[in-house]
């Protein structure tokens, strides 16, 4: 979890000053973790920090920290406050932002006080700073001695989908909102994407998309799954050309085998052949292009937590 100003920053500006509503402590078993967040504005709302009847009373306690302007810190226990079953007690930081705020904020760790807590960072808040800064220790959300801090989005993972069809935005629609995942997203043409493509998404129309593939990161996840065969063969050729963290194609063990042939008939070895995994998805599951979604979403937080570089096994059946 971490501080999107980005989308803070879009949502202040079509809806005027927004409440942030973070999750600062959590004690017990509770909905979410440290670091879960939603913002809130007066007709509306994006973002969870779960719970039911906590998130509908942070809400309605944002809405009313908007009318007033004012900062607060509510610590909350679950069952005896709202009845709700998971007995433990949540601590929720609610700050009203506007553009002036938000462009008052420095680049880095978002380290602040609580409302009515003492306004000189304590000695233990500069350490985490220190550690963060001079050792790269990694902040995390944490609430200590009256002040929280945070660490500044930066999605750390780019992943590039090829192919603007069902499947694409069945992707995009599913992977969009995780923080941590910064998505490229290319077709043809311009007029091959929904007329409304996620704002954090880069949305790159390329009459080659071959070529394009060339400007991605060497750490980027590519998913290829576009109208055109030939395309998708091309795409495969091109990547295995150059680094990627991992190479995803949509597509029948008939097409797969057809393309191994080429591919090796292009001069690839078995082992280079063998980065692609083909199909995505899991059958499992269905080849409804929002369960391919699911599924190759589920293997990209897999990877994130355990460090594995692969989409999705070797699955039979995946249409493409």
């Amino acid at each position: 979890m971490s501080f999107d100003r980005a989308a803070l920053a879009e949502a202040i500006a079509e809806h005027g000053p927004v409440a942030r509503v973070v999750v600062a402590d959590i004690k017990g078993s509770v909905p979410r973790e440290v670091g879960a967040a939603m913002l809130v504005w007066p007709d509306g709302q994006a973002g969870t920090i779960g719970g039911g009847a906590l998130e509908f009373e942070a809400a309605r306690r944002a809405r009313a920290a908007l009318s007033t302007g004012s900062d607060r810190f509510d610590q909350t226990p679950l069952g005896p406050a709202l009845a709700q079953c998971c007995g433990g007690a949540v601590a929720v930081l609610t700050e009203v932002w506007d553009t002036a705020r938000l462009d008052r904020l420095p680049d880095g760790p978002v380290a602040r006080a609580t409302p009515g807590a003492d306004g000189t960072m304590p000695l233990s808040m500069h350490r985490l700073l220190s550690q963060a800064r001079d050792r790269g220790v990694p902040i995390t959300p944490t609430l200590r001695d009256g002040w929280f801090i945070e660490p500044t989005l930066h999605p750390s993972t780019p992943v590039w989908i090829y192919g603007a069809g069902h499947v694409g935005r069945a992707l995009v629609h599913t992977l969009s909102p995780l923080p941590d995942l910064a998505l490229t997203w290319v077709d043809t043409g311009l007029e091959r994407f929904p007329p409304i493509v996620p704002p954090q998404v880069t949305a790159l129309p390329a009459p080659d998309p071959a070529a394009a593939a060339t400007t991605a990161p060497p750490d980027a996840h590519h998913l290829i799954l576009t109208y055109s065969h030939a395309l998708d063969l091309d795409l495969c050729h091109r990547l295995l050309g150059q680094p990627a963290a991992a190479i995803g194609l949509i597509g029948s063990a008939t097409k797969w085998a057809r393309f191994r042939k080429r591919l090796a008939q292009l001069g690839h070895a078995p082992a280079q052949i063998a980065r692609i995994t083909c199909p995505i998805g899991d059958p499992r599951l269905g080849k409804h292009p929002q369960a391919i979604a699911i599924s190759v979403a589920s293997r990209l937080l897999s990877g994130q937590k355990t460090g594995a570089q692969s989409h999705a096994p070797a699955q039979k059946g995946t249409r493409g």
